[in-house]
């Protein structure tokens, strides 16, 4: 297992609360011994005007679920997960329902963390792929 801290879903979510996870409505729904799932609904706050869902929202989706994997990763309290870089190829549309993450480590060094996360419609066609990298730095007090 890679986690030093490792929370139930409904305790990450709740800390995600009145933050814009939480408003486009992504909630983490499993955690295991090297992977975070989660989902996030098509609808109103995250689709773009021609209907589709918002590529913005992926990314979102994506440096949400990479940044709480550094934290879960990272167990200490006095550190900050900050983003460096983020990029998603969006390879397929979704225009209802739900699309599912899993964000898996591709490096986890003392500083820097570099997630992959795998973004999936409710038929289990691949949406997006995205890689983020994060800093793990002293909090800023």
């Amino acid at each position: 297992m890679i986690w030093k801290t490792m929370p139930e879903p409904a305790i990450v979510n709740q800390i995600n609360d009145n933050t814009m996870v939480s408003h486009l409505g992504i909630e983490v729904t499993e955690i295991g011994n090297d992977y975070i799932k989660a989902k996030m609904p098509v609808d109103h706050r995250t689709k773009q005007p021609m209907g589709l869902l918002h590529g913005g929202a992926s990314a979102v989706l994506s440096e949400s679920m990479g940044s709480v994997a550094s934290w879960m990763v990272s167990g200490d309290t006095n550190k900050a997960i900050v983003g460096l870089e983020i990029n998603a190829n969006h390879l397929k549309s979704a225009h209802d329902g739900y699309v599912h993450s899993i964000t898996r480590p591709v490096r986890l060094g003392n500083t820097i963390h570099v997630w992959n996360t795998e973004i999936r419609n409710d038929q289990d066609e691949l949406v997006c792929v995205s890689r983020l990298t994060v800093m793990v730095r002293d909090l800023m007090k």
